[in-house]
């Protein structure tokens, strides 16, 4: 069984990735399962940039074929913010562990932001670049993305990151009140990793060929 390490420690999202990637012949594992694993400083210009800059990096120092990923939340209105500082909006995170309450503040200082935004105005559509690589260097990068609106105020509490405000017209829900069973089959991360999909699939069988 190949395996696929993907960089992140977010273990939200690596459910997430786990769940879209289900029944391919991959063993996932996550930065955790290594040690002195390099920090990875996402200063790129695009999701795409940050993305490959995790791939590589963590492909090199782990010999494993590794998935880095880079995703957020771009506002019309807000000419595309917060885009590739989505995570940090209101302020880097102390640590892991206070992720969730990061993700408080980043969502209540888009709403501020939005206050007087009527509901026409607040489209807004997810971004998910992903990389792949091995040890040899990059092999490709694909990109996903997912149109809502901006509610005006959060609802459910299924997902992570700006899911309690990203608001679905067609099921007049948002992805936290949507749940995994349906987000994960029509957000930006399922979109983009079914592009992987198919990138991984022909790496495992050209490995197997060589």
């Amino acid at each position: 069984m190949k395996q696929l390490v993907v960089a992140t420690k977010n273990k939200k999202k690596l459910s997430e990735i786990k769940d879209i990637l289900k029944g391919m012949n991959l063993k996932l594992l996550s930065l955790d399962a290594y040690k002195d694993v390099p920090q990875v400083l996402e200063n790129g210009k695009t999701f795409q940039e940050n993305a490959i800059k995790k791939a590589v990096t963590l492909a090199r120092f782990t010999g494993e074929l590794c998935l880095g990923e880079d995703s957020g939340l771009c506002v019309d209105v807000l000419s595309g913010e917060p885009g590739i500082y989505s995570a940090r909006f209101s302020g880097r995170p102390a640590c892991r562990s206070s992720r969730n309450k990061s993700d408080i503040k980043n969502n209540l200082k888009l709403l501020r932001l939005l206050k007087d935004v009527p509901a026409a105005e607040r489209k807004a559509y997810y971004v998910c670049a992903v990389a792949l690589a091995d040890k040899r260097g990059l092999i490709e990068v694909v990109e996903g993305n997912c149109s809502g609106l901006i509610a005006f105020e959060p609802k459910g509490s299924a997902g992570f990151g700006y899911d309690p405000l990203f608001y679905i017209p067609k099921y007049k829900k948002t992805f936290a009140q949507l749940g995994e069973k349906i987000k994960h089959k029509m957000s930006h991360r399922y979109h983009a990793l079914k592009k992987a999909k198919r990138i991984i699939e022909k790496y495992i069988v050209k490995s197997k060929c060589c």
